[in-house]
């Protein structure tokens, strides 16, 4: 065996985490925009059956709160996605 091919033998491979700050960032923001998508599509129905509540067909609830959703679900995927080892020029 070569000098070098005893050095890398010995040598244990560095243990790191595949995310990194970076990663876990982006992943909060994007938690937190489902989640206010989430929160802001609850609500809007009626205690009453037989009482029609036109407040659940809000723009809120049917265009704003599910946009939200999908735009936290497309954080999430870049933050899976982010390389936090690439090199910035």
């Amino acid at each position: 065996m070569s000098k070098k091919q005893k050095q890398s033998h010995n040598q244990q491979p560095k243990s790191e985490f595949i995310f990194q700050k970076r990663n876990y960032m982006w992943m909060f923001i994007g938690l937190g925009c489902m989640a206010l998508g989430f929160i802001l599509m609850s609500g809007g129905g009626s205690d009453d059956p037989n009482i029609f509540n036109p407040d659940i067909y809000s723009f809120r609830r049917i265009r704003l709160a599910p946009t939200l959703v999908l735009i936290g679900l497309g954080i999430e995927i870049y933050a899976i996605l982010l390389n936090p080892h690439k090199k910035k020029k």
